[in-house]
């Protein structure tokens, strides 16, 4: 029995993984071999860096946090250790939105951490 080189399953595998292959450079976008590792590849890269993004962003919080800390007198940790002890249950995200974008209320919450760690 001979074998199918052109059949319609073949091909729309074939155009699936190019049209993916979109937009990449040379011929990595229209040569199947090539656009097929190029996209396996890809695909990781983004499966992965979507896990690491979560981790970006909590350094971006905690540097936002810190230097608002910094600035009221009292470094991150013990800010932290604070916030624990005066029974402050705010995430990073929301501490360092309220670092950036309210002061006042940020202040607020650095008296009350301050004050349960007797500083």
């Amino acid at each position: 029995m001979s074998r199918a080189v052109d059949g319609s399953k073949r091909k729309n595998h074939r155009k699936k993984i190019l049209k993916l292959a979109k937009g990449y450079w040379g011929r990595r976008h229209s040569n199947y071999k090539t656009a097929k590792d190029a996209v396996v590849k890809g695909l990781f890269y983004a499966y992965r860096d979507r896990k690491d993004r979560k981790g970006d962003f909590r350094r971006i919080w905690i540097i936002r946090i810190n230097a608002a800390c910094r600035a009221e007198g009292i470094s991150y940790s013990r800010f932290i250790a604070g916030c624990g002890k005066a029974g402050i249950n705010l995430d990073r995200k929301a501490l360092a939105y309220l670092a950036a974008e309210d002061p006042e209320a940020f202040k607020a919450v650095t008296a009350k951490v301050k004050t349960a760690l007797g500083a």
